[in-house]
């Protein structure tokens, strides 16, 4: 079997895998096979291996196998769409994934933050989300495919460091409230996926609807990230009546650092992820939460996020309508985008 040159594999990474592994498979199912030949490695390179499945398998173990790491499914399910992975399928395993920006011929890849609050059985406000819903939304999300990744994986793409999965989404919860850690969180491992907490430090513990630090603790352990929402919730752009430019730029410093340090303190972490209060934010906020030792800073201004999307200034879609249309909307992935040049007469 003649071996594909480099250059053409790499001319369809990125944009193009799923063409390049329909002409794969062509030629593999096309080729004479002698007589009795394994069923399994039918193609190999230093770029990927075509392999018919003597067992039904899984992604997970594929990529254990193959790429050393069962975190890297992602890879071998977008490589491969709508495949069951059962006998006697072929598969194409890419050994790697370079589509570091998302960049595709008909757009970009956007990376949309979700933005829940509470929950309840049966909910009285907007910023309140009912069992039934959230559990409808991720199974929606499940179903079509979706991968929630977490704040630190956002943050390599953002720096181009590293891809992810062509649906991804990252869930996060703000507050922190005792449905987080009732509802949301038995919610969330039943359906495999993971989110991120944002939890101001006044809150936690001091009431009945609040969760506890054993509690954040325990979700922590358990693969959610763990933010700061500040000390008091206090909107960081506003100055109080009669406060000094001095005592106010003070007052939002300490909002973020020692909210940072209790955090630090309680779970044994560098907290690196800040969610600005009512999502709002300046210039001085931004350098602030910089100098205090966050990577990212997140709003709640509706969008995705594209690779060069301002890491301290991310789009964030609060889960607030029931309608199903609203929810598709704000988990879209892929933003038409031209990258042809005009040139002007």
């Amino acid at each position: 079997m003649k071996p594909f040159a480099k250059s053409d594999l790499l001319a369809a990474r990125g944009a193009h895998w799923s063409a390049m592994l329909c002409a794969v498979l062509l030629l593999v199912c096309c080729s004479t096979m002698p007589q009795g030949a394994p069923q399994e490695g039918l193609y190999q390179s230093d770029e990927a291996v075509v392999y018919r499945l003597g067992a039904a398998t899984t992604p997970e173990a594929l990529a254990e196998r193959f790429l050393g790491d069962a975190a890297k499914a992602w890879i071998i399910t977008d490589t491969n769409p709508g495949s069951t992975f059962a006998a006697g399928q072929v598969v194409t395993i890419p050994f790697a994934n370079e589509n570091k920006g998302g960049l595709y011929e008909d757009g970009v890849q956007v990376v949309p933050i979700l933005c829940y609050h509470r929950f309840a059985d049966s909910c009285d406000s907007n910023l309140c989300i009912s069992t039934d819903r959230f559990a409808s939304q991720l199974e929606y999300l499940k179903n079509n495919g979706y991968h929630t990744i977490s704040l630190a994986q956002l943050a390599d793409f953002l720096a181009y460091r590293q891809a992810i999965p062509a649906k991804s989404v990252v869930i996060t919860m703000d507050d922190g409230y005792r449905s987080i850690y009732d509802i949301a969180y038995p919610l969330l491992k039943k359906y495999g996926f993971k989110a991120s907490l944002f939890v101001y430090t006044d809150f936690v513990q001091a009431t009945s609807i609040a969760m506890t630090w054993d509690q954040v603790a325990e979700m922590k352990a358990a693969g959610f990230e763990i933010g700061s929402h500040s000390i008091s919730h206090a909107d960081l752009t506003l100055k109080k009546e009669a406060e000094t430019e001095a005592a106010f730029l003070a007052r939002v410093t300490r909002e973020l650092v020692a909210s940072k340090e209790i955090i630090d303190g309680k779970l044994n972490q560098d907290t690196v992820f800040f969610a600005y209060p009512y999502g709002s934010f300046n210039q001085a906020t931004i350098q602030l939460a910089q100098q205090a030792g966050y990577r990212l800073g997140l709003g709640i201004q509706n969008g995705g996020n594209p690779f060069f999307a301002d890491p301290f200034a991310l789009k964030r879609n609060q889960v607030l309508s029931t309608e199903w249309e609203y929810f598709k909307t704000r988990t879209q992935t892929r933003q038409p985008i031209s990258l042809k040049v005009s040139h002007a007469d």
